[in-house]
Protein backbone atom coordinates (compact mmCIF):
# COMPACT_ATOMS: atom_id res chain seq x y z
CA UNK A 1 0.00 0.00 0.00
CA UNK A 2 2.83 2.38 0.90
CA UNK A 3 4.60 1.55 -2.39
CA UNK A 4 1.39 2.22 -4.33
CA UNK A 5 1.13 5.59 -2.64
CA UNK A 6 4.67 6.49 -3.60
CA UNK A 7 3.98 5.45 -7.19
CA UNK A 8 0.89 7.64 -7.35
CA UNK A 9 2.84 10.58 -5.96
CA UNK A 10 5.60 9.97 -8.48
CA UNK A 11 3.17 9.94 -11.39
CA UNK A 12 2.15 13.54 -10.68
CA UNK A 13 4.84 16.00 -11.68
CA UNK A 14 4.16 19.21 -9.73
CA UNK A 15 6.42 22.07 -8.76
CA UNK A 16 6.82 23.09 -5.13
CA UNK A 17 4.53 26.08 -5.68
CA UNK A 18 1.88 23.87 -7.28
CA UNK A 19 2.05 21.39 -4.41
CA UNK A 20 1.69 24.27 -1.95
CA UNK A 21 -1.40 25.43 -3.85
CA UNK A 22 -2.86 21.91 -3.70
CA UNK A 23 -2.17 21.74 0.02
CA UNK A 24 -3.79 25.12 0.59
CA UNK A 25 -6.89 24.14 -1.36
CA UNK A 26 -7.16 20.77 0.34
CA UNK A 27 -6.98 22.38 3.78
CA UNK A 28 -10.34 24.09 3.30
CA UNK A 29 -12.46 21.07 4.11
CA UNK A 30 -15.46 20.82 6.42
CA UNK A 31 -13.37 19.89 9.45
CA UNK A 32 -11.03 22.85 8.99
CA UNK A 33 -13.94 25.24 8.40
CA UNK A 34 -15.63 23.92 11.53
CA UNK A 35 -12.51 24.60 13.60
CA UNK A 36 -12.03 28.09 12.16
CA UNK A 37 -15.64 29.05 12.93
CA UNK A 38 -15.56 27.31 16.32
CA UNK A 39 -12.40 29.13 17.40
CA UNK A 40 -13.87 32.48 16.35
CA UNK A 41 -17.04 31.63 18.24
CA UNK A 42 -15.00 30.79 21.32
CA UNK A 43 -13.33 34.19 21.07
CA UNK A 44 -16.77 35.83 20.92
CA UNK A 45 -17.92 33.91 23.99
CA UNK A 46 -14.84 35.14 25.88
CA UNK A 47 -15.16 38.83 24.97
CA UNK A 48 -15.75 41.25 27.86
CA UNK A 49 -19.34 42.43 28.29
CA UNK A 50 -18.28 46.04 27.64
CA UNK A 51 -16.82 45.10 24.25
CA UNK A 52 -19.89 43.07 23.28
CA UNK A 53 -22.24 45.90 24.24
CA UNK A 54 -20.52 48.54 22.14
CA UNK A 55 -19.97 46.25 19.17
CA UNK A 56 -23.61 45.14 19.26
CA UNK A 57 -24.85 48.71 19.59
CA UNK A 58 -22.74 49.76 16.60
CA UNK A 59 -24.12 46.82 14.63
CA UNK A 60 -27.69 47.85 15.44
CA UNK A 61 -26.99 51.36 14.22
CA UNK A 62 -25.16 50.20 11.09
CA UNK A 63 -27.71 47.56 10.08
CA UNK A 64 -30.27 50.36 9.75
CA UNK A 65 -28.48 51.28 6.53
CA UNK A 66 -30.29 48.30 4.99
CA UNK A 67 -33.66 50.01 5.40
CA UNK A 68 -32.23 53.25 4.04
CA UNK A 69 -30.62 51.57 1.04
CA UNK A 70 -33.66 49.53 0.08
CA UNK A 71 -36.10 52.41 0.51
CA UNK A 72 -33.95 54.80 -1.54
CA UNK A 73 -33.80 52.38 -4.46
CA UNK A 74 -37.51 51.56 -4.29
CA UNK A 75 -38.47 55.24 -4.23
CA UNK A 76 -36.31 56.00 -7.27
CA UNK A 77 -37.41 53.08 -9.42
CA UNK A 78 -40.65 52.84 -11.40
CA UNK A 79 -43.43 50.63 -10.06
CA UNK A 80 -42.60 47.68 -12.30
CA UNK A 81 -42.47 43.90 -11.73
CA UNK A 82 -38.66 43.98 -11.86
CA UNK A 83 -38.27 46.69 -9.20
CA UNK A 84 -37.62 44.24 -6.31
CA UNK A 85 -34.74 42.71 -8.29
CA UNK A 86 -32.88 46.02 -8.08
CA UNK A 87 -34.21 47.45 -4.82
CA UNK A 88 -33.26 44.32 -2.87
CA UNK A 89 -29.60 45.19 -3.47
CA UNK A 90 -30.04 48.13 -1.10
CA UNK A 91 -30.96 45.74 1.71
CA UNK A 92 -27.44 44.32 1.62
CA UNK A 93 -25.89 47.70 2.50
CA UNK A 94 -26.18 47.41 6.27
CA UNK A 95 -25.05 43.78 6.30
CA UNK A 96 -21.93 44.59 4.30
CA UNK A 97 -21.00 47.27 6.85
CA UNK A 98 -21.74 45.06 9.86
CA UNK A 99 -20.25 41.76 8.70
CA UNK A 100 -17.14 43.03 6.92
CA UNK A 101 -16.65 45.50 9.78
CA UNK A 102 -16.69 42.55 12.23
CA UNK A 103 -19.43 44.09 14.36
CA UNK A 104 -21.44 41.87 16.67
CA UNK A 105 -24.68 40.78 14.95
CA UNK A 106 -27.00 38.40 16.78
CA UNK A 107 -27.88 36.18 13.85
CA UNK A 108 -24.24 35.46 12.99
CA UNK A 109 -23.76 34.12 16.50
CA UNK A 110 -26.50 31.53 15.97
CA UNK A 111 -23.73 29.56 14.23
CA UNK A 112 -20.33 30.78 15.40
CA UNK A 113 -21.11 30.92 19.13
CA UNK A 114 -23.09 27.67 19.06
CA UNK A 115 -20.30 25.47 17.66
CA UNK A 116 -18.12 25.74 20.81
CA UNK A 117 -21.12 24.62 22.88
CA UNK A 118 -21.93 21.77 20.50
CA UNK A 119 -18.28 20.65 20.47
CA UNK A 120 -17.81 20.85 24.24
CA UNK A 121 -21.29 20.78 25.79
CA UNK A 122 -21.37 21.96 29.39
CA UNK A 123 -23.48 24.18 31.61
CA UNK A 124 -20.62 26.67 31.67
CA UNK A 125 -20.49 26.95 27.89
CA UNK A 126 -24.27 27.18 27.70
CA UNK A 127 -24.16 30.05 30.18
CA UNK A 128 -21.52 31.82 28.08
CA UNK A 129 -23.72 31.39 25.00
CA UNK A 130 -26.83 32.79 26.70
CA UNK A 131 -24.79 35.72 28.03
CA UNK A 132 -23.53 36.51 24.52
CA UNK A 133 -26.95 36.15 22.95
CA UNK A 134 -28.65 38.28 25.59
CA UNK A 135 -26.18 41.16 25.41
CA UNK A 136 -25.84 41.18 21.63
CA UNK A 137 -29.55 40.92 20.87
CA UNK A 138 -30.49 43.56 23.45
CA UNK A 139 -28.01 46.12 22.17
CA UNK A 140 -28.65 45.30 18.50
CA UNK A 141 -32.29 46.20 19.18
CA UNK A 142 -31.36 49.32 21.14
CA UNK A 143 -29.23 50.45 18.21
CA UNK A 144 -32.06 50.02 15.70
CA UNK A 145 -34.47 51.74 18.12
CA UNK A 146 -32.23 54.80 18.36
CA UNK A 147 -32.03 55.08 14.59
CA UNK A 148 -35.81 54.65 14.26
CA UNK A 149 -36.37 57.62 16.60
CA UNK A 150 -33.81 59.65 14.65
CA UNK A 151 -35.54 58.86 11.34
CA UNK A 152 -38.96 59.74 12.75
CA UNK A 153 -37.61 63.06 14.03
CA UNK A 154 -36.04 63.65 10.57
CA UNK A 155 -32.61 63.88 12.17
CA UNK A 156 -31.48 61.40 9.52
CA UNK A 157 -32.44 61.95 5.89
CA UNK A 158 -35.36 63.98 4.59
CA UNK A 159 -39.12 63.83 5.03
CA UNK A 160 -39.40 62.14 1.64
CA UNK A 161 -36.86 59.51 2.64
CA UNK A 162 -38.70 58.96 5.94
CA UNK A 163 -41.90 58.34 3.97
CA UNK A 164 -40.08 55.90 1.68
CA UNK A 165 -38.70 53.99 4.68
CA UNK A 166 -42.18 53.77 6.19
CA UNK A 167 -43.51 52.37 2.91
CA UNK A 168 -40.91 49.60 3.00
CA UNK A 169 -41.54 48.95 6.70
CA UNK A 170 -45.30 48.49 6.25
CA UNK A 171 -44.63 45.24 4.41
CA UNK A 172 -44.02 43.69 7.85
CA UNK A 173 -47.72 44.10 8.60
CA UNK A 174 -48.71 41.80 5.73
CA UNK A 175 -47.86 38.68 7.78
CA UNK A 176 -49.26 37.24 10.99
CA UNK A 177 -47.15 35.86 13.87
CA UNK A 178 -46.76 32.34 12.47
CA UNK A 179 -46.01 33.53 8.94
CA UNK A 180 -43.33 35.89 10.26
CA UNK A 181 -41.70 33.06 12.20
CA UNK A 182 -41.69 30.85 9.10
CA UNK A 183 -40.12 33.67 7.08
CA UNK A 184 -37.47 33.97 9.78
CA UNK A 185 -36.25 30.40 9.27
CA UNK A 186 -34.63 30.86 5.82
CA UNK A 187 -33.23 34.23 6.91
CA UNK A 188 -31.59 32.60 9.93
CA UNK A 189 -30.20 29.82 7.77
CA UNK A 190 -28.73 32.20 5.18
CA UNK A 191 -27.12 34.52 7.73
CA UNK A 192 -25.70 31.58 9.68
CA UNK A 193 -24.09 30.47 6.42
CA UNK A 194 -22.04 33.69 6.29
CA UNK A 195 -19.46 32.86 9.01
CA UNK A 196 -19.22 29.32 7.61
CA UNK A 197 -18.46 30.51 4.08
CA UNK A 198 -16.20 33.49 4.78
CA UNK A 199 -13.07 31.49 5.78
CA UNK A 200 -13.13 29.81 2.36
CA UNK A 201 -14.14 32.94 0.43
CA UNK A 202 -10.50 33.82 -0.41
CA UNK A 203 -10.97 37.54 -0.93
CA UNK A 204 -14.57 37.25 -2.12
CA UNK A 205 -16.19 38.10 1.23
CA UNK A 206 -18.08 41.07 -0.20
CA UNK A 207 -19.82 38.89 -2.77
CA UNK A 208 -20.68 36.22 -0.22
CA UNK A 209 -22.38 38.78 2.03
CA UNK A 210 -24.06 40.55 -0.88
CA UNK A 211 -25.46 37.36 -2.40
CA UNK A 212 -26.85 35.83 0.79
CA UNK A 213 -28.42 39.02 2.12
CA UNK A 214 -29.78 39.97 -1.31
CA UNK A 215 -31.86 36.82 -1.37
CA UNK A 216 -33.15 37.52 2.14
CA UNK A 217 -34.62 40.75 0.81
CA UNK A 218 -35.77 39.24 -2.48
CA UNK A 219 -37.59 36.44 -0.66
CA UNK A 220 -39.18 38.81 1.83
CA UNK A 221 -37.64 36.78 4.67
CA UNK A 222 -37.67 38.08 8.25
CA UNK A 223 -34.38 39.09 9.89
CA UNK A 224 -34.83 39.96 13.55
CA UNK A 225 -32.31 42.81 13.74
CA UNK A 226 -32.82 44.44 10.34
CA UNK A 227 -36.57 43.93 10.69
CA UNK A 228 -36.57 45.46 14.17
CA UNK A 229 -35.52 48.77 12.64
CA UNK A 230 -38.60 48.67 10.43
CA UNK A 231 -40.85 47.61 13.33
CA UNK A 232 -39.50 50.35 15.61
CA UNK A 233 -39.99 52.95 12.88
CA UNK A 234 -43.65 51.98 12.49
CA UNK A 235 -44.06 52.27 16.25
CA UNK A 236 -42.23 55.60 16.44
CA UNK A 237 -44.53 56.91 13.69
CA UNK A 238 -47.58 55.84 15.72
CA UNK A 239 -48.81 53.26 13.22
CA UNK A 240 -48.44 50.39 15.72
CA UNK A 241 -47.65 50.16 19.43
CA UNK A 242 -44.18 49.32 20.69
CA UNK A 243 -45.56 46.20 22.37
CA UNK A 244 -47.06 45.07 19.05
CA UNK A 245 -43.72 45.71 17.34
CA UNK A 246 -41.91 43.57 19.89
CA UNK A 247 -44.39 40.73 20.39
CA UNK A 248 -45.84 40.39 16.89
CA UNK A 249 -42.97 41.39 14.61
CA UNK A 250 -39.63 41.02 16.40
CA UNK A 251 -40.23 37.95 18.60
CA UNK A 252 -41.51 35.65 15.82
CA UNK A 253 -38.61 36.68 13.57
CA UNK A 254 -36.26 35.91 16.48
CA UNK A 255 -37.67 32.41 16.91
CA UNK A 256 -37.47 31.76 13.17
CA UNK A 257 -33.87 32.99 12.97
CA UNK A 258 -32.83 30.74 15.86
CA UNK A 259 -34.54 27.74 14.27
CA UNK A 260 -32.91 28.42 10.90
CA UNK A 261 -29.50 29.43 12.22
CA UNK A 262 -29.00 27.12 15.18
CA UNK A 263 -31.58 24.39 14.70
CA UNK A 264 -30.76 23.82 11.04
CA UNK A 265 -27.45 25.25 9.87
CA UNK A 266 -25.34 25.05 13.05
CA UNK A 267 -26.39 21.55 14.04
CA UNK A 268 -26.07 20.23 10.49
CA UNK A 269 -22.65 21.86 10.09
CA UNK A 270 -21.53 20.30 13.37
CA UNK A 271 -23.07 16.88 12.69
CA UNK A 272 -21.10 16.34 9.47
CA UNK A 273 -17.77 16.51 11.32
CA UNK A 274 -18.79 15.32 14.79
CA UNK A 275 -17.18 11.90 14.41
CA UNK A 276 -13.95 13.43 13.09
CA UNK A 277 -13.33 15.72 16.06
Amino acid sequence: MADDLEVRKGDIDLSDDERAAVSESASTNAKVLHEVVRSRGDEELSRPAFSLIWSALAAGVAISASLLGQSLLESMLPDAPWRPLIASLGYSLGFVIVILGRLQLFTESTLSAVLPVATHPSWGNLGRLLRLWGLVLAFNLIGTLLIAFAIEAVLIGSSEQRAAMLDVSRKLLEHDWLATMKLGIPAGFLIAAVPWLLPAARGQSFWVVLTLTYFIALGGFAHVVAGSGEAWLLAAAGEISFSFAMLNLIVPALFGNIIGGTGLFALLAHAQVRQEL
